[in-house]
Parts: structure tokens; sequence; C-alpha cells
């Protein structure tokens, strides 16, 4: 194995959480084919105790598969996550960006800041920005945590895609959005004609204080 194919595989099993391709040319300079090495090794590892697995664009080790049932310990979880937090971070997964007003027009229920705290204090949720919209919400995505803590190779792999929509968890969140402006085009087209009526009724009263005078 040469020298740069074995720097890669030390970077990557020294670091303490996945790395992207920039983070290893960090360490490994920018001369190497790292995209070429990285598959390189994942073929190397691919039937070994440990194997080379990338989720969205980072790159780690991890025991294999079929051996993880091994080093598995049971532990008391210090909190699980709710059925709302459940619902909630699969909203934000199958739509992302996503508004809490966004996911609670899915959900039909309001969502609690707690839940959005605890998905975020895991390390699954991420501010992704505000939305260019009158009073422009904070937005709402997964990390590459989400994905490594699940599995996935990217957000297209995402499982129970016909569960959630049998749940009515999928919804299109344009469908959504649309249904929301047309509520507020009709608050302020009645805003409007009340506005309307009340200056008529007032010019009326003042024409007939006129005729009186």
């Amino acid at each position: 194995m040469d020298i740069g194919k074995r720097a890669v595989e030390a970077t990557l099993f020294a670091s303490e959480k996945p790395m992207t391709i920039a983070d290893i040319k960090a360490y490994v300079g920018d001369e190497l084919d790292i995209r070429q090495i990285l598959a390189e090794l994942q073929k190397d590892f691919q039937h070994r105790g440990i194997i080379l697995v990338r989720t969205g664009d980072r790159w780690h080790f991890q025991t294999a598969h079929d051996l993880s049932h091994l080093l598995r310990r049971e532990r008391a979880e210090l909190r699980k996550l709710s059925r709302a937090g459940m619902e909630t971070l699969a909203i934000i997964a199958y739509h992302e960006p996503v508004s809490r007003a966004e996911i609670e027009a899915i959900r039909g229920v309001q969502v609690a800041k707690g839940t959005l705290d605890v998905l975020m204090q895991a390390g699954w949720v991420r501010p992704a920005g505000r939305r260019e919209v009158p009073g422009r919400p904070l937005i709402y995505a997964t990390t590459a945590e989400f994905l490594t803590h699940f599995g996935l190779v990217s957000r297209k792999d995402l499982p129970g895609l016909d569960d959630l929509k049998a749940a009515g968890l999928l919804d299109p969140v344009d469908l959504v959005l649309d249904q929301m402006e047309l509520e507020d085009e009709i608050e302020e087209a009645a805003t409007v004609s009340a506005e309307q009526e009340f200056a008529g009724d007032d010019g009326v009263l003042l024409e007939n204080q006129s005729e009186s005078a």
C-alpha cells in the first residue's frame, strides 16, 4: 500500500467524526486523488471487521453490520424520542427545509418548542436559514449526524415512505404552503372589504349630515 493511501486510512481512523474530502485534504494535501483512494479503501475493507462508509459527503470507519451485535451493550436511554419528536423529525427529513408553521400544518397540531430543541440537541436537526416570506420564519433541515446515526448515505435512502404516506405525514409541503397562502389572501381580502364598507358607511353619514345642515 502506497504512503498516500495509508495516510488517508490513518486520517479517517484517527478522526472522531465523519470527514469530507476537504477535511481529509487538510491533513494529507491536495496532490492525492482522494476520491479514488476512498473507493479503493472501501473495496479493501468490504469484508473486514470494520468497513468504510459514506454518509452524505462524509466518510468514516464503522463496525461491519453483521458484527455490530457483538459490541452492543444494553444501556438505559436518558431520554427517548417521543412520538411527536419522531413525527417532527420525519417531516423535516422528507420535506426539508421546513418552518415550524409548515410542520404544524402537516401534523395538524402545534409543535412544542421543546420538541425541536431535543432534535437539535441530538444533533439531527439544524436551523437552515429563514424563508423569504413575510415574517421570515426560521426553517429547519437534517444534519450529517442524522444520516450517520440512521446509517443513510443520503436522504434518498430514507425508509418507510408508504407508512408515512398512510399516516398522512407526506402531503406535499407545497400544497400546505398554497393552502396557507390562500387562507392569508382570504383573510386579507376580508379585511380590505370591511375597511371599504366602513369607509362607504362613513361617507354616507357625512353626506346625510351635510344635507341636514
